[in-house]
């Protein structure tokens, strides 16, 4: 019997060009590719809010940004030294009130446009399970390091899933109905949830997406946790904590998704890209020397030559 080694990856249309507008939410993976995107130059946009770990956060986002709603004083909080907003992670969180709200709306109103320009929107679900706050009985995209009694832990139900993961779909499309939206779930083991409740919520995750999937059109699905579990069974594709994807499962899994989702006359242009981008990290031995200067002109032409048909490049 022959066995399947490769997790088979449909490809859909339109793919991923120069041309092409990508907006990345949701869990780590969303910004593992939205990094290695912006490393090869497209045109991108990664978590405005940063990190997103479950559906009804994505959706809350996506709500507040296309309704052109706005954050005011009463929904930050304050705690450990920082301003905070359960709707955002932490990485939007500062000493200075005003600082944090601006930043919140900001984000919200780039977002909008940003969906408004889009070609692509792909929605990284990290987590089933989410955490509602028994004050104000409202479920949080971050804890922010509040003390866990003050919260009650629950996992999404699937059909709870298909709603919101619907949802996120008619929020985008209110503005922009001809984007393609692709959903992936996160190949990141929520361990502190316990192993066996991690399968429970990514198979929840799953089995939502894929509901959602049969029922609209020219929405997709990258197997990203699926290559992970079983395509790279082995520790080498995993960091030190065991736990999170190592450098080389990224670059694995970065492959299968450029060859299924990047056009491929652009492949030139990102191993051009790649080029400018070594030179400009490489470390001279000697920095005045002929040779690097001259080595340092041809850098300068080339980037001349891609930015005269790629304006939006920035190296």
């Amino acid at each position: 019997m022959k066995l399947q080694t490769k997790i088979p990856i449909q490809e859909q249309q339109p793919k991923i060009g120069y041309d092409s507008e990508i907006v990345l939410l949701g869990s780590c993976f969303a910004e593992n590719i939205g990094d290695k995107l912006a490393y090869f130059k497209f045109k991108n946009s990664i978590n405005p809010f940063g990190i997103l770990f479950h559906p009804k956060a994505i959706e809350t986002f996506l709500w507040m940004a296309s309704q052109g709603e706005r954050y005011t004083e009463t929904d930050l909080f304050y705690v450990n030294e920082q301003w905070h907003c359960f709707d955002a992670h932490s990485a939007l969180s500062g000493p200075d009130k005003n600082e944090v709200l601006a930043s919140l709306n900001e984000a919200l109103l780039l977002t909008k446009e940003e969906l408004k320009s889009a070609t692509h929107v792909a929605i990284t679900l990290g987590t089933a399970w989410v955490y509602k706050l028994k004050a104000l009985d409202m479920l949080v995209a971050n804890c922010h390091k509040i003390p866990q009694r003050e919260f009650v832990k629950e996992l999404l139900a699937v059909k709870d899933i298909e709603q919101s993961l619907q949802n996120c779909i008619h929020l985008i499309r209110s503005i922009n109905p001809s984007v393609h939206i692709m959903f992936t779930v996160s190949p990141v083991r929520h361990s502190k949830d316990g192993f066996v409740q991690n399968t429970r919520s990514k198979s929840h995750l799953v089995t939502g997406v894929h509901t959602v999937l049969d029922r609209n059109q020219n929405v997709s699905y990258f197997p990203a946790y699926e290559i992970m579990m079983d395509e790279l069974r082995d520790y080498r594709f995993y960091d030190t904590d065991m736990i999170h994807p190592s450098v080389l499962a990224i670059e694995y899994i970065w492959d299968r998704f450029s060859k299924t989702w990047i056009e491929e006359k652009v492949y030139p242009i990102m191993r051009k890209v790649e080029e400018i981008t070594r030179g400009l990290n490489h470390r001279a031995f000697n920095p005045n020397s002929k040779q690097h200067q001259d080595f340092l002109q041809q850098l300068q032409f080339k980037k001349q030559e891609l930015q005269e048909t790629y304006p939006f490049m920035d190296f």
